[in-house]
């Protein structure tokens, strides 16, 4: 009888355990084969922004999340969020509206939306070490990290170039809203942020990669990554967090609008910081209504926060990068989100693949060689499946 019942009680204290430990690390995917898990769902209902409740704390990201299993709804309402309240809708795109070749090295992918189809080119750089089929970093707009991380590596580059989506940029000419080639497309989108757009331009280049297969392309599209810096940082992290194909995402010093938590900045931003709040940021890359409907203190009732943004990752690998000698690029703020976010990683027993590297003493996107082990680190592991260790990449030089 004895035995029986410390059997039951262990068999009792296992099941327990499914519900209040975190998930094992090896029933959790590296990665995805299709852009979107929750494509399924339903859309959750949105509120007015009138009537959402004040949170002075960051939202709970891990909302009604008691095990893996649940991420994937919770996952799909924080996107509906983001793009509702935040950045205008990514459009989903049917297998069939996608044709895709090969020119020499060029990767050509044809989007065609009713009688208009869109055009993307990025030429494929191939290792010279190695064997294909080839993990692959792509850039946005560039690859601002070190030239040296990928040539002694087995990983081939291509950048996407946003432009040929939507081409506002900062500075010089550009396009206004509704002008650009992607509201050719969908011209009742023509009120949307740039970074929906450009996260949905990138999400085609993977469709065409995807399409032509490894024999084609020679590449592995279970390997791919993305990397930016600055506004291309953030729009690495749009692109990673909205296409559950990629398998890592390095954000380097994104700023305001990426990382860095809304809230967070606002407050600091009342104590005389000069930070990218959401206020100052640039609303070329945001919806219009976002600034008007949570401007000021109005960022409380903002139903999400950027460290959700980032969550959007998990269960896929994500590296921030930041620079706290640059005030505007709010890293405070990008830690505290940062913090946060990693707990959804840690919940279900994958922690090591969620860090931060925020160290000071160096240009703006000028990676310095302080930070290459980190980098390494997470380009080794979850692009070339290698055995690193990247557990404790919490670095900040903030005080």
């Amino acid at each position: 009888m004895k035995t029986n019942y410390l059997i039951g009680l262990s068999l009792i204290t296992f099941y327990l355990s499914l519900f209040t430990s975190p998930v094992r690390a090896q029933n959790v995917p590296l990665v995805y084969g299709v852009e979107n898990t929750g494509f399924h769902l339903k859309k959750p209902k949105m509120t007015a922004p009138d009537k959402l409740p004040v949170i002075r704390d960051l939202p709970n990201a891990l909302e009604g999340v008691k095990k893996f299993s649940d991420w994937t709804k919770r996952r799909n309402t924080i996107s509906h969020m983001i793009q509702h309240y935040g950045i205008g809708e990514k459009p989903a795109v049917a297998s069939e509206q996608v044709k895709s070749r090969m020119d020499g090295d060029t990767l050509i992918v044809d989007i065609t939306v009713g009688k208009e189809t869109l055009t993307l080119k990025s030429q494929i750089r191939y290792p010279k070490t190695g064997q294909a089929p080839y993990a692959l970093m792509i850039g946005t707009d560039m690859i601002a990290l070190p030239r040296k991380l990928f040539d002694d590596r087995p990983i081939a580059t291509m950048t996407f170039t946003s432009a040929q989506v939507n081409d506002y940029k900062q500075f010089g000419r550009h396009h206004d809203r509704g002008e650009h080639n992607f509201d050719r497309l969908y011209p009742e989108l023509k009120a949307n942020g740039a970074y929906s757009e450009w996260a949905w331009g990138m999400s085609r280049l993977i469709d065409g990669l995807q399409q032509l297969g490894p024999e084609v392309t020679k590449i592995d599209t279970k390997r791919i990554g993305v990397t930016g810096c600055s506004y291309a940082g953030k729009m690495a992290l749009y692109c990673g967090a909205f296409d559950e194909r990629i398998a890592l995402v390095i954000a380097q010093e994104p700023g305001g609008g990426g990382a860095a938590s809304w809230r967070k900045s606002h407050e600091l931003t009342l104590a005389g910081k000069n930070l990218e709040d959401i206020d100052k940021t640039d609303y070329h890359w945001f919806l219009e209504s976002q600034k008007e409907n949570f401007r000021g203190d109005s960022v409380y009732r903002l139903p999400y926060d950027q460290h959700e943004l980032c969550a959007m990752v998990c269960p896929r690998a994500l590296l921030l990068l930041g620079n706290p000698d640059y005030e505007w690029l709010a890293d405070g703020s990008m830690l505290v989100s940062a913090k946060a976010a990693k707990e959804v990683w840690k919940k279900f027993g994958i922690g090591d693949r969620m860090g931060w590297s925020i160290v000071s003493g160096h240009g703006h996107c000028q990676l310095p060689q302080s930070q290459y082990p980190e980098v390494q680190a997470f380009i080794d592991k979850f692009l070339l499946g290698k055995d690193t260790d990247t557990r404790d990449i919490q670095i900040s030089d903030l005080k």
